[in-house]
């Protein structure tokens, strides 16, 4: 019988093929207390699975091949992290030696209170960082029972009603392409995967900022994740449609489903090849705007691949990346400095906009808070506010991007700024972080100073940050949080989250105009940025430039080469004004 399970889309394209079941590890584990003279027995077995996964997770990391993935390193490079940190070690060790919880029973109860902390997380891409400890966690797990592979081998012969239609309706019979269902996946285990068969992933949980969802876009994978059901719903060779761009997973599909969406596979084989011809193509509409196609990046290295999607530079490098899971060991004004030279040099000249620290309010430093720092974090001590809060990591961190920009052209983007008292403070820590450099005779760049607009505050005060600062960029996802006063992590909220409420829309426009009218830069780089469905009101609204997911960059071009900003202007207005502006959008 067909059905369909629904999740997040986060890699688009159709993977069609039968199931393959990945095994989870710490959903069954077995919990009983020890007797005090077995303590040092269960620690070792322990420290012997950590060490198996140590060894494994090296060794994967010095065979990556050239043609791997450019997010692999850096996500394996976070696992052995985690795995050896003392974070999770120390607290397992605790477990078993004062409460006599068995091994397996400690390590998942250190990652529940682990996981807690996480979910407490006010940032979204830090949040999702649980499911990397998870999946590190099950990997040790795997190891203390003698399995190395979560994924159990694939029958020899499919399964459902074994009907000769079924035979006839896939190619390749029992040969045809294989999808991954899990509960979830580390990086570890699609590297593995890389040189199979697999055609798409589904897992139970996960993001779009997920690990999963990272390497699934890299790999140019169809992807669900936070299929919530899927594991109990799906059977091992079960015929599969994965709908990446619906975020929906079809089982057991009936002779004319799956005929559609093999035709709907072929039509978006042949529109992305047509899209790819785009990627030298200069990005300018009908009406002779150019237009300012920028990449939203993580790692330092993720350079390359940005040029490669056709991104004339950065226009947001998260550097939250690089001082999470480090035990409070924060990176050093010389470790920052690499990092940023490296991503200036992968960018081959082109500018590079750094955002310096937005974490905050929810510990991910691992440093010492509050006893109620984490009730609100969304409206916490975090971002610009977190940064000022600790003046010497902040100026550590302002003088590692004024070296870098030796090096190439620098846009030093500050976060959530509100007041300005707090404008005045950053800046007069930017020209102090200056003067110490000069002091110690250490070359450095000119830098274009930003502040992002994403709390309403900001928005309905922009021309006193215009008054201060070179550019603008507008931070969408938490410019509608705020505004509409929605917890974009909280579920039971999560479909008042809308980006076309006439209040987001009005601010940034405004947003958009004022910048304009200054003659200063203004960029969008939230998740509207990279949504083909309202590309032409951003263009139509006055924006000339959009940052997104490099795997974005091709269709959002697509849309400006079909635009007329003249005409969408007038039809803009009209969006904005309206009490409903989804159905303008739509019709």
């Amino acid at each position: 019988m067909t059905f369909a399970i629904h999740g997040i889309a986060v890699a688009r394209g159709i993977a069609i093929g039968r199931a393959v079941m990945a095994a989870s590890s710490h959903l069954d584990v077995t919990h009983y207390l020890i007797e005090a003279e077995q303590i040092e027995r269960e620690i070792e077995r322990v420290r012997k699975g950590r060490l198996a996964v140590i060894e494994e997770l090296q060794h994967l990391r010095s065979d990556l091949g050239v043609d791997a993935p450019q997010e692999l390193a850096p996500l394996l490079d976070v696992h052995l992290m985690l795995v050896q940190d003392d974070m999770l070690s120390l607290g397992v060790r605790q477990l078993i030696t004062e409460r006599l919880y068995n091994a397996e029973w400690a390590l998942t109860a250190q990652l529940e209170l682990l996981c807690r902390q996480f979910d407490e997380m006010d940032d979204e891409y830090l949040r999702e960082r649980k499911g990397d400890l998870q999946q590190v966690v099950e990997r040790v797990l795997r190891h203390m029972r003698g399995v190395s592979s979560p994924v159990e081998a694939p029958a020899s012969a499919p399964a459902g009603d074994g009907g000769e239609n079924q035979q006839d309706w896939v190619e390749g019979g029992r040969d045809a392409p294989m999808v991954l269902i899990a509960n979830d996946l580390s990086p570890a285990d699609m590297l593995q995967f890389k040189q199979s068969v697999f055609a798409g992933f589904v897992t139970a949980v996960g993001g779009k900022t997920s690990h999963t969802a990272i390497v699934a876009r890299s790999m140019d994978i169809p992807a669900v994740v936070g299929a919530r059901t899927a594991s109990q719903l799906i059977r091992a060779d079960d015929w599969v449609i994965i709908d990446g761009d619906a975020g929906e997973v079809i089982v057991d599909p009936s002779p004319i489903l799956l005929e559609e969406y093999r035709f709907k596979q072929r039509q978006i084989r042949l529109e992305r090849e047509r899209l790819s011809r785009l990627r030298d193509t200069p990005s300018i509409t009908i009406d002779g705007e150019r237009i300012e196609l920028l990449a939203n990046i993580e790692q330092p290295g993720d350079g390359p691949a940005a040029v490669n999607a056709g991104a004339v530079g950065v226009g947001l490098f998260r550097t939250e990346f690089l001082f999470m899971g480090r035990g409070g060991k924060l990176p050093g004004e010389e470790e920052q400095y690499r990092a940023y030279r490296e991503a200036l040099e992968g960018m081959q000249g082109m500018p590079v906009t750094i955002r310096t620290l937005d974490v905050g309010a929810d510990k991910p430093l691992d440093k010492a808070q509050p006893k109620d720092y984490h009730l609100n974090p969304a409206l916490g001590l975090r971002a610009i506010r977190f940064s000022l809060a600790d003046p010497d990591m902040f100026r550590t961190q302002l003088r590692a991007v004024l070296r870098a920009a030796a090096h190439g052209p620098v846009q030093l983007l500050f976060p959530m700024l509100a007041h300005v008292s707090e404008i005045r403070q950053t800046l007069a820590l930017v020209e102090q972080a200056s003067a110490e450099l000069r002091e110690r005779g250490i070359p450095q760049g000119h830098v274009k100073l930003g502040a992002m607009i994403e709390i309403p505050a900001a928005a309905l005060a922009v021309r006193t940050f215009l008054k201060y600062f070179d550019f603008l960029s507008i931070g969408t996802n938490d410019l509608i949080q705020y505004t509409l006063a929605i917890d974009r992590a909280d579920e039971a909220v999560a479909q008042l989250y809308d980006p076309l409420h006439p209040a987001v829309l009005r601010l940034i426009a405004e947003v958009i105009q004022a910048a304009k009218a200054a003659g200063k830069e203004v960029c969008v780089c939230g998740e509207m940025a990279g949504d083909v469905a309202t590309t032409k009101l951003l263009l139509g609204l006055g924006l000339r430039s959009f940052s997104m997911q490099p795997a974005q960059i091709l269709a959002i071009k697509q849309e400006v080469l079909r635009a007329n900003t003249l005409q969408l202007a007038k039809w803009a207005q009209q969006v904005i004004d309206a009490e409903d502006p989804s159905a303008l959008l739509e019709s």
